[in-house]
């Protein structure tokens, strides 16, 4: 049965009897003919490979499966096994950095798992804003959204007699456009019905080839399927949650700082030292 890379790699390290640089390990393969690469670079197919795999190296790709570790001097071998040629001291030195390193794996874990409740009560907090908006401000924070998504000639409608229509505006796609209506419902519990979508839809039908809808709340399950509907306008639906992603995505109303996470790729640099 055919071996994989990780497995030419630990036969090699085992027959080589001390630990190696992955050129070293990679020439050692090309000179015993024990692979085929069939990659324009095959050195940084092993790489990534040994490195998935390695102890120590945590990065986002990064295999739970481990078949390597790293030694101070960065090369590589086999997880588990005691490293030849160490002294007493060394194995104690060796012994900490690893250590070392599984702290800093597991303080990087609770940043990732920081993040992750920081962003989500940071999307409640947006959403908390959005519903405190009076209903006039929602059809204008709409409008501009819009306006950051590429829609021209946007215009809110007059409050008082819109007509269901809230605002306007058109989109440019291929080469035509395409005229639009939307309908900003700032609602803080009730979700939209299928009823509401389907007054919408009547509201726009020979005027706009499309229909979007705008609410801080939910939609009902019969009005996400009735999004769609033979001979009539389709009617776009973006939900509170989808609203905040979406200034999320296009930096709208939203601001970032970035705290770096630094990952340690010093043995990608010493093959060629």
């Amino acid at each position: 049965m055919k071996k994989t890379i990780h497995e030419i790699a630990i036969d090699t390290i085992k027959n080589v009897g001390k630990p190696m640089f992955s050129r070293e390990i990679y020439d050692y393969i090309i000179l015993n003919d024990l692979y085929q690469f069939k990659a324009e670079n095959p050195l940084d197919v092993l790489n990534k490979v040994i490195r998935k795999h390695c102890e120590g190296i945590d990065f986002p790709s990064a295999r739970k499966q481990k078949y390597f570790q790293i030694t101070k001097d960065r090369k590589y071998w086999i997880a588990g096994v005691p490293i030849p040629g160490l002294s007493k001291e060394e194995i104690k030195t060796e012994a900490k950095s690893k250590k070392d390193s599984e702290n800093l794996k597991s303080i990087v874990k609770d940043l990732k798992d920081i993040q992750t409740k920081h962003t989500l009560a940071f999307k409640q907090q947006i959403l908390y804003q959005l519903k405190e908006l009076s209903p006039e401000s929602f059809e204008m924070f709409s409008k501009k959204l819009l306006d950051i998504y590429g829609f021209k000639k946007t215009k809110v409608t007059n409050y008082v007699k819109d007509g269901g229509i809230d605002g306007y505006g058109e989109l440019k796609v291929g080469i035509t456009h395409l005229n639009v209506a939307f309908q900003s419902k700032r609602w803080k519990n009730n979700s939209v019905s299928r009823v509401e979508i389907d007054k919408f839809r009547g509201a726009i039908q020979g005027e706009f080839e499309q229909g979007i809808i705008f609410t801080t709340s939910k939609f009902t399950k019969e009005a996400l399927g009735a999004t769609r509907k033979p001979g009539a306008a389709p009617i776009i639906l973006i939900d509170g949650e989808s609203l905040v992603d979406i200034m999320i995505e296009k930096r709208f109303g939203i601001d970032t700082e970035h705290i770096p996470v630094y990952i340690n790729a010093l043995d990608t640099i010493l093959d060629d030292l």
